[in-house]
């Protein structure tokens, strides 16, 4: 297989950028990059070691970090589903927000003035057919944007959540390197584009014993059991319960989490932490197998690697246990990317969605985006010419009752609305993350709690949102954040 030297596979990026930015895009240029983008399900950037964790062993999402570039700021914009991965993965597939794609909880849908009806034909593996890729993916069933899917190429789809048995993460590793394999075999020259969707950690997180038993976790728990003193500690944002009601009656993630239901008891939520972590490993072993087999076949230097996953999750963060909240541990996702043009090591506030990425894509390709994208490239923040890709951020979670919760955040400073069970829960929270990044609140102060977590937090480590010291700071995120209603079409509007 004919392969770009690194020297010239950058000239000719080089040369490409320059002809996107002349308006002279071409769809094939003479060395054009692969891409691996790899995707979790249900993973806090907080469970990674380029975040801090130093439980969670990830040998081989740490050398990615290491020799390419950790962004802090990967958001999802958010979600109107309980099944928040539903939303999160059709804006990620056609580059388009919130308000502006199908799906059942999206009042606009059906509106084809705001989401177009041909969509599915300008999504990522619809644009990159076109410019001539090999196009595959492999991925769990379901909770997506089938209509997108269907246009790869080559696919194989299958839940698979059993590390214990024999369909676990593995499974869609061995996908990759079988087509891999092929395409050594058959000499193929065009350039790749490779979905690698993995199962986990989402629940349930049914994990191999061997790695189980490294983070004192069990697959089934005894109702009863103690605390394991070798399971994972509790995070330092733990709550034994939301301080209020998080406005999703008998959602299934706060509720019927296999391991957990109702509880958040330490010994709960330390044994599913070491099981999420199990799963982690795994899934980190399996994307080991994968870049070591591009490093022998030499196609690694000419391959874009991004890992991040379709949402952050809370895993007793806060009190909660899922992803329907706007808490950065769950707003957030972590995002890994090597590359040519990256430099090892580096790192950006990045403030960008996932929606970015097909832009992005197409940008590092030198294809031309669809007209239907609303994301932006974010190639500058890759190649260390800008720390981030727009100045604000939204989030909005309304899968449970209306109008539900709403973010936005710019620079240090983030403010969270609630607007929930008809209307008797309003709460509205005012964080400088800077200084609390970990959103504590009120509650993470009593007593109580930092006996469990052994974490005692700065008095300032608090809800800001009824401090006199900030009231101008909270009536300009307001302000803010009703602007991004409108500019966005979100069809809801909290009263906070």
């Amino acid at each position: 297989m004919a392969q770009c030297s690194r020297r010239g596979f950058l000239r000719a990026a080089g040369a490409a950028g320059a002809a996107v930015v002349a308006g002279r895009a071409r769809a094939v240029t003479p060395c054009r990059p692969n891409f691996l983008f790899i995707l979790a399900d249900d993973l806090a950037p907080f469970s990674l070691g380029a975040y801090g964790n130093a439980v969670c062993r990830t040998p081989h999402l740490d050398r990615l970090a290491a020799e390419g570039m950790t962004v802090d700021g990967a958001h999802i914009m958010g979600s109107w589903s309980g099944a928040v991965c539903t939303p999160s993965r059709t804006m990620l597939m056609t580059g388009r927000g919130l308000w502006h794609i199908p799906g059942s909880g999206n009042p606009h849908a059906k509106d084809p003035a705001r989401v177009p009806p041909d969509l599915a034909e300008q999504s990522l593996p619809a644009v990159f057919n076109r410019a001539g890729y090999d196009t595959f993916r492999t991925c769990k069933e379901g909770n997506s944007y089938p209509a997108a899917n269907a246009l790869f190429k080559t696919r194989h789809e299958r839940t698979c959540r059993d590390d214990a048995g024999d369909c676990g993460s593995a499974w869609h590793a061995d996908r990759v390197l079988e087509h891999l394999d092929r395409r050594r075999t058959e000499g193929a020259r065009d350039p790749f584009l490779i979905y690698l969707g993995f199962s986990f950690p989402h629940d349930p997180r049914n994990a191999n014993p061997e790695r189980l038993a490294r983070y004192g976790a069990v697959n089934d728990l005894a109702p009863d059991a103690p605390v394991n003193p070798a399971a994972p500690p509790l995070p330092a944002n733990y709550l034994p319960e939301h301080p209020f009601p998080h406005g999703h009656p008998k959602l299934r993630d706060e509720e019927q989490v296999q391991g957990v239901m109702r509880s958040r008891a330490e010994a709960v939520v330390r044994n599913e932490t070491g099981r999420e972590y199990a799963c982690i490993e795994e899934m980190d072993a399996q994307i080991g197998r994968v870049l070591d087999r591009l490093r022998e076949t030499g196609e690694l230097e000419s391959t874009y690697v991004v890992f991040t996953a379709d949402n952050g999750i809370a895993v007793g963060r806060h009190g909660l246990m899922g992803k329907q909240n706007l808490y950065e541990h769950s707003w957030r996702v972590p995002f890994l990317a090597r590359g040519p043009g990256i430099a090892p090591g580096s790192r950006a506030a990045g403030n960008l969605y996932l929606m970015d990425l097909l832009p992005t894509f197409c940008d590092l390709a030198s294809v031309a985006a669809p007209a239907t994208c609303e994301g932006v490239s974010f190639r500058a923040v890759l190649e260390g010419r800008a720390d981030t890709a727009r100045e604000v951020l939204y989030g909005a979670y309304c899968g449970g009752t209306k109008p539900g919760m709403r973010c936005v955040k710019r620079g240090d400073w983030k403010l969270v609305t609630y607007d929930v069970l008809d209307g008797s829960v309003r709460r509205t929270q005012l964080f400088n993350l800077r200084e609390n990044p970990l959103e504590l609140l009120e509650e993470h102060h009593a007593e109580t709690v930092t006996e469990l977590t052994g974490f005692r937090p700065a008095p300032h480590q608090r809800n800001l949102a009824d401090d006199p010291a900030h009231a101008e700071t909270r009536a300009s995120l307001e302000a803010l954040l009703l602007a991004e209603q409108a500019r966005l079409d979100d069809p809801h509007r909290p009263q906070g």
